[in-house]
């Protein structure tokens, strides 16, 4: 039996714990931190349920509400299964710079226990719990460029492969102590890039894979020849609200401690976020006429998509400039480059999160200063924002080829797409038999009345 530590040993323990710095003979969960990380996995929750279910829901036709939710769903159950049989250890167990191993596969000795590589005042398995909601949140993201003309089959089989090849790996060259790219924590990574909250890992991969997927599955029946306008913009905004409040859990989440660092994180999504909500309005009204509300939802998810990967690196003058460029890039990409390259990106996935997230993920090669995380000083002398090229260039390579390979192989094997018919019906009866809405029952006529059920013109009109 080890002898008890003595009093300075348990002191310094003490101080390690408040500073969130590394215990010498303590190890057990601090209950302060395992705190903040269990609410802020809740917070990152519930960005994808119900955030994102309704910011996408909202924008697509009403006859595909369910389909979009049923996705975001889809990828909450699917995602978690994958986690625990081997994504949790791929991505954060040692094993290559390139891919973990298998040690922590089933949740293998994933306990209450702190795991010293990453938060050693976090239980491991809260830890655990808290990365899970990144990964469920990334695929879903992709569900807004491939809205309402893609087979549920289709999509739940595309998340699973493109997590295996894409996302787990990703996740442990950037975040895995031993990765390829996590210049913080290898001192012997070959790209010494920085990403706090996951502009790389999250928002490119899943934006330029969606661009990718979209094209291959092709535009939407009509689209071009008919408008295609979002069926309740109140959805969307809620959607939005929830997804600024749950983001708090994303990017101050990420310090994996409440300390100083997460301070700042919260801080500078705040900034970033609000600045780039009135930039992009105000964009609209210069250029329209009129600032929409929509504009003021996207340019809000473009401040958080952008400020991602800095919010834990940046002053605060730097979050406010960040937020500027968030408001100005991805409201151009999503006015100008789609209506010029007639791309359907149904809801804006490769605008907002690919676009957004490679800005971010440049910016914060230029803006990350030790002063906002002093953690940043180990990599002094480094041309940090050439290193940041590097790692958006490998995250590009890897998000584009495979998902080209696997939407392809998907086409030709299962197909991706539902009948002409299906798609014009909608998916939520197609594909789930259900359907958001019976606008017959709001008048009290239920479909076995006497009386013909009212039309929703009808009742719009009432």
């Amino acid at each position: 039996m080890d002898a008890p530590a003595d009093l300075a040993t348990r002191v310094a323990d003490l101080e390690a714990y408040v500073r969130n710095g590394t215990p010498t003979a303590l190890i057990s969960p601090g209950p302060g931190h395992n705190a903040w990380m269990m609410t802020s996995t809740a917070l990152v929750l519930f960005m994808t349920l119900p955030g994102l279910a309704l910011f996408y829901g909202g924008l697509v036709r009403r006859k595909n509400i369910l389909s979009v939710m049923a996705q975001c769903l889809g990828c909450a159950g699917l995602v978690t299964i994958l986690w625990w049989l081997c994504g949790y250890s791929l991505a954060f167990s040692k094993g290559s710079s390139l891919i973990g191993g298998l040690k922590l596969a089933l949740f293998h000795g994933v306990t209450s226990a702190p795991n010293g590589d990453y938060a050693p005042w976090v239980s491991q398995n809260v830890f655990a719990m808290y990365q899970l909601m990144f990964a469920i949140i990334t695929p879903a993201l992709i569900v807004g460029a491939i809205a309402e003309r893609m087979k549920y089959a289709a999509v739940m089989t595309f998340i699973a492969i493109w997590m295996l090849v894409v996302y787990f790996p990703l996740a442990h060259m950037i975040w895995g102590v031993d990765g390829f790219m996590n210049g913080l924590a290898n001192p012997n990574a070959g790209i010494k890039a920085i990403d706090f909250a996951g502009g790389t890992v999250v928002h490119m991969s899943s934006g330029w894979s969606a661009l990718v997927l979209c094209l291959i599955l092709g535009r939407r029946t009509g689209f071009g020849r008919r408008a295609f306008l979002p069926h309740s913009v109140v959805l969307t905004m809620v959607g939005t609200g929830m997804l600024w409040v749950g983001w708090y859990g994303f990017n101050a989440g990420s310090a994996l401690a409440a300390d100083g660092i997460a301070a700042n994180a919260f801080t500078a999504t705040t900034l970033a976020t609000a600045v780039a909500a009135a930039v992009w309005p105000g964009l609209e009204w210069m250029t329209r006429g009129k600032p929409t509300v929509l504009g003021f939802c996207s340019g809000a998810v473009a401040g958080l998509v952008v400020i991602t990967p800095a919010s834990g690196f940046v002053s605060p003058s730097g979050a406010i400039a960040i937020g500027v460029l968030a408001g100005i890039v991805p409201f151009v990409a999503c006015t100008k480059l789609k209506a010029f390259f007639r791309y359907d990106d149904a809801l804006d996935t490769f605008g907002v999160h690919g676009v957004g997230g490679t800005l971010g993920a440049l910016l914060t090669g230029f803006f990350a200063t030790p002063e906002a995380n002093p953690n940043l000083s180990r990599l002094a002398g480094t041309t940090l924002w050439l290193e940041q090229l590097k790692a958006m260039g490998l995250t590009l390579v890897l998000s584009i080829v495979a998902t080209t390979v696997i939407g392809y192989a998907l086409k030709a094997t299962m197909g991706l797409r539902p009948s002409i018919e299906a798609e014009e019906l909608g998916l939520d009866d197609a594909e789930h038999g259900e359907a958001g809405y019976h606008p017959e029952e709001a008048g009290g006529h239920g479909p076995n009345d006497s009386e013909s059920a009212p039309n929703a013109v009808v009742l719009a009109d009432a």
